[in-house]
């Protein structure tokens, strides 16, 4: 009986503490470089739903800024980007460059956001290069990657 009571309880304490420790890794920021079909490097990125028909997600004015100026993909060779923005295969740009729209008072309407977009499927290539650590992944050596081929066989592949 109080070994079935003190499983329980362990399993109380255990779970909760595992399920919380697996939500803090699955949540930490990964390192995404991508290539877009075009010059978007200004303009903010939106989140499409899979079908592209509707705005899933979108930043308030006041998130793309940083404490340096405005939170713009990190420019690096051969026309990649380090994303600071949350890019992914389901992004698309709209026409509002970071400057323009850090100075809404409101955010449009999804609908009207949707409407403001300039390619709803503009990312070429996009590889996550794993969990966001300091000293790891810094723009020098993401470079390294890219200059020499390795880019796509060091890191996972998205398209």
């Amino acid at each position: 009986m109080i070994r079935s009571i003190i499983a329980v309880l362990a399993a109380a304490y255990l779970f909760p503490a595992a399920a919380n420790a697996q939500t803090r890794n699955g949540a930490m920021p990964h390192v995404v470089v991508y290539k877009a079909k075009s010059k978007y490097r200004n303009l903010v990125p939106v989140q499409l739903s899979a079908d592209k028909k509707t705005i899933t997600s979108y930043p308030a004015p006041a998130d793309v800024t940083t404490g340096n100026g405005y939170a713009l993909p990190v420019a690096l060779h051969k026309g990649y980007f380090l994303d600071k923005r949350g890019v992914n295969l389901n992004t698309a740009f709209i026409s509002l460059t970071y400057a323009q729209y850090s100075k809404l008072k409101d955010v449009p309407a999804p609908e009207e956001l949707y409407k403001m977009i300039v390619d709803k499927a503009p990312i070429r290539e996009l590889c996550d290069c794993g969990i966001k650590q300091d000293g790891k992944n810094t723009v020098k050596q993401l470079n390294d990657l890219i200059d020499t081929q390795q880019l796509k066989k060091k890191c996972k592949t998205a398209k």
